[in-house]
């Protein structure tokens, strides 16, 4: 994914500047800022939702938002309707729409990409649980086998960790290292910072702007991370990502 001098405004006021990020294969990024920094914008502009007023973005050479292609996006846990009367395998074949067409039947491609990517979160033992049964971290892991289903090339993760068990962010944590060793991209926003400088190869910075894009070790400057989020010197940002002041 190849996102150039992207702009957008919502609301009449800028909430993306001038911003350029590579993902590549088998990478996985952490899009990191502070609330308000434009980081869901960014996926959304990137699935086609929101039309930037400047700036290109492109999915393996091709312009991005004509339609979902290889994409798959892990929303926020709260954006999905848990109580819409769904079992967990139908909730995963949603995410197959697009690819199978509205008012249409799904065929045995689409039942084996569900079959596939239940198996990948280890659900596929509660496939016909009514979603609304689920504990959070169940959640979770449909909203991830959903976004599998559709087979990507490029994965969108909004805040894929918040919220769960021990568990299941070790079994998401594995999951993503092997797509990234199947050459997938994974662009991830969270709010852990101490974890995406662990787990992540690259981090990028964004405030509106990207601020510093970078392997965790070469963002050592404390400046980066002070603009990036606002805060002073004495702020325990620094003390927890073990950046010097």
């Amino acid at each position: 994914m190849e996102i150039r001098g992207v702009s957008l405004d919502l609301g009449g006021r800028p909430a993306l500047t001038g911003v350029d990020l590579t993902v590549r294969t088998g990478e996985l990024v952490g899009l990191i800022g502070p609330n308000g920094a434009g980081k869901t914008t960014l996926l959304r502009a990137v699935l086609g939702l929101l039309a930037p007023h400047a700036g290109v973005i492109r999915l393996d050479g091709r312009p991005a938002g004509s339609g979902r292609g290889g994409i798959g996006y892990v929303p926020q846990r709260h954006e999905f309707a848990w109580d819409f009367p769904l079992s967990v395998e139908k909730a995963v074949l949603t995410g197959r729409t697009h690819r199978i067409g509205w008012l249409r039947r799904a065929g045995a491609a689409d039942r084996e990409a569900v079959d596939e990517a239940l198996d990948r979160v280890a659900m596929s033992d509660l496939r016909h649980r009514p979603i609304g049964e689920l504990s959070g971290g169940q959640r979770q892991r449909v909203l991830v086998a959903r976004a599998l289903a559709l087979r990507p090339t490029l994965l969108l993760l909004d805040e894929p960790f918040t919220g769960l068990d021990v568990p299941t962010q070790e079994l998401l944590t594995e999951l993503f290292k092997q797509l990234q060793q199947e050459d997938k991209a994974l662009l991830m926003t969270t709010h852990d910072l101490p974890a995406a400088a662990d787990m992540a190869g690259r981090l990028c910075l964004l405030n509106k702007t990207v601020i510093a894009d970078g392997p965790p070790e070469a963002l050592r400057d404390p400046a980066v991370w002070l603009r990036a989020f606002g805060v002073t010197r004495s702020d325990q940002l620094l003390t927890s990502l073990g950046v010097s002041r």
